[in-house]
């Protein structure tokens, strides 16, 4: 896992699908986590124009610009979801953290060929997130 961890971070651009404005939820803190490391991140929030004072977008398809990798924070079911949006938008990258996962959505990215990291470590473990 750590070579699909560093395939992951190996990248200057990423989205947080299921940001959230709320600073005790975990799609806060792993954006929030992507800014801490001097990461370049938008936020993706169907119901938010912001989120920690970054422009959100409803969906992958309204990013300025092409991501390398997505970290996943939504219910299992959303998260099959975005996993096809990403394989149509040629995201190569998705890390599903803890409770985002479903075995669909698993086996679907890669099916796709993505680069999948799920069941795993939390990034906000790796990345070294701190309040």
């Amino acid at each position: 896992m750590d070579k699909q961890i560093n395939d992951f971070l190996d990248g200057e651009t990423f989205a947080v699908v299921g940001a959230s404005r709320d600073r005790s939820k975990y799609g806060n803190k792993v954006l929030r986590v992507y800014v801490q490391n001097g990461r370049k991140v938008h936020p993706v929030n169907l119901h938010a124009d912001e989120v920690e004072g970054r422009k959100s977008y409803p969906d992958l398809a309204s990013l300025p610009e092409p991501v390398h990798g997505i970290s996943v924070v939504t219910p299992p079911n959303v998260t099959e979801q975005v996993v096809e949006q990403a394989a149509t938008l040629g995201i190569r990258h998705i890390w599903m953290q803890p409770g985002a996962e479903s075995a669909a959505a698993v086996e679907s990215a890669a099916g796709h060929g993505m680069n999948v990291i799920a069941g795993g470590p939390c990034i906000l473990v790796v990345q070294g997130y701190h309040e």
